[in-house]
């Protein structure tokens, strides 16, 4: 194993711990004090972040640079960006599958218990058919529609590291904007 290896697993753990606190804080705060529509919403919000971020990471190791060389050789800004993503396409997969979807996953699971308990409790439900319920839609959900986005990031990887590509541009230069950097 790598020393660079090791780091990369070291910055991914402690990354993890961070955002995953902060997301369940910002979640769960939003599932309680939100009425129903606003915590479905929230919940359904999760769901299809993770499916897109599994979708972004299946089409960066599913995609080939050459489309991208030719499109940096014509002055487009967004290619080498998407050239950057591919030849780091392990660990942008890493990122986008292992720590952006298990931790939507594992806060959307948090809010769903959160938002079963508040239905028993304001409704007097049967807890057990609440907690099946809503439980199986999320897995539902979750589970095909990585399916499906699964399929679509293959058959349509460049397209879609090209999204990714162009939309981390603009946002490297808006920040470059805004802290005045050139």
């Amino acid at each position: 194993m790598k020393k660079s290896d090791i780091r990369w697993a070291i910055r991914i753990v402690a990354s993890s711990i961070v955002l995953a606190t902060v997301f369940t804080l910002l979640s769960t705060a939003a599932m309680e004090e939100a009425g129903y529509v606003v915590a479905f919403f929230v919940l359904f919000l999760l769901i299809v972040v993770g499916i897109v971020f599994d979708m972004i990471g299946v089409a960066v190791t599913a995609a080939d640079e050459t489309p991208f060389h030719s499109m940096a050789a014509h002055g487009c800004l967004a290619a080498k960006e998407a050239i950057r993503l591919i030849k780091n396409a392990g660990r942008v997969a890493n990122i986008c599958n292992d720590v952006v979807g298990d931790i939507t996953g594992i806060i959307s699971g948090v809010a769903m218990a959160v938002l079963s308990a508040r239905l028993v409790a304001d409704y007097a439900l049967h807890s057990l058919a609440i907690h099946l319920t809503i439980s199986g839609l999320v897995v539902g959900l979750t589970i095909g529609g990585k399916a499906l986005g699964k399929g679509a990031a293959i058959r349509s990887s460049t397209g879609i590291v090209y999204f990714t590509a162009r939309s981390l541009y603009r946002i490297k230069w808006l920040g470059n904007k805004l802290t005045g950097r050139r």
